[in-house]
């Protein structure tokens, strides 16, 4: 209970002292959106960091020489956990924008943050806004702006991971950019299993090694979803 509460302390307290340094960021958006951006990225993985070490979280990281550090590319990892986001962000080679249920709009101040760090709000009830989500991704890739992506659309709650969705892969069909699938194990046994507790666990998160979609056939792409499910699978295996 105590670390559950650490950690809840911690991003509490983020979330108000820094207001004034957002607004700053803000100000300063338009005229200078790499140098904010980078800044906004600095700052968040520092309270990521914390919230994990609240946690108690043991990390262990595979084949992050995988990820091109020269362009952008499209992430896609299962998901079971809030803290797939916070352990994955700190760690990325270049920042990133993910992909966020609209929900999370409601929460207070955390929307601008995710804002600044390109991040994107998806209504899963409403298939226009959705499309019109996922054109908004292939433009941040199209900028040089890697997108995070957990195509399953919610957590899994039985650690089975369900089907992926195939909308999420137009982003990479659209620009060719390079997939990188992402296994991550035992987020779920951090929190949701045990709420309000936290639970010490040993956390391994794998990148695996770039698909080429440029490299593919138009039969292949059709069929990409099903195909780098499977990859993430054998790497969860």
């Amino acid at each position: 209970m105590i670390r559950a509460l650490l950690a809840l302390i911690a991003a509490v307290l983020f979330l108000i002292l820094t207001l004034p340094v957002l607004g700053i960021l803000f100000l300063l958006r338009k005229k200078h959106p790499v140098g904010v951006n980078r800044v906004a990225s600095k700052m968040v993985s520092f309270i990521f960091r914390l919230i994990a070490l609240c946690a108690t979280v043991r990390l262990e990281i595979r084949g992050l020489e995988n990820v091109p550090k020269d362009t952008a590319v499209l992430y896609i990892g299962n998901h079971a956990s809030i803290f797939d986001v916070i352990l994955t962000y700190p760690y990325l080679n270049r920042p990133a924008g993910y992909l966020a249920k609209k929900e999370l709009r409601k929460v207070p101040i955390l929307p601008l943050w995710m804002d600044l760090l390109g991040c994107l709000f998806l209504d899963r009830n409403d298939n226009k806004q959705a499309l019109q989500t996922i054109l908004t991704a292939i433009d941040h890739i199209k900028a040089g702006e890697s997108v995070f992506i957990f195509p399953e659309g919610t957590r899994s709650k039985t650690g089975e991971m369900a089907e992926f969705k195939a909308g999420s892969f137009k982003v990479a069909t659209r620009t060719n950019c390079p997939i990188i699938p992402v296994s991550i194990t035992h987020t779920a046994d951090i929190l949701r299993k045990h709420i309000p507790f936290v639970k010490t666990t040993k956390v391994v998160i794998t990148y695996g090694e770039a698909i080429d979609v440029a490299s593919l056939s138009n039969e292949e792409k059709k069929h990409l979803a099903p195909m780098v499910q499977a990859k993430v699978q054998e790497m969860l295996g």
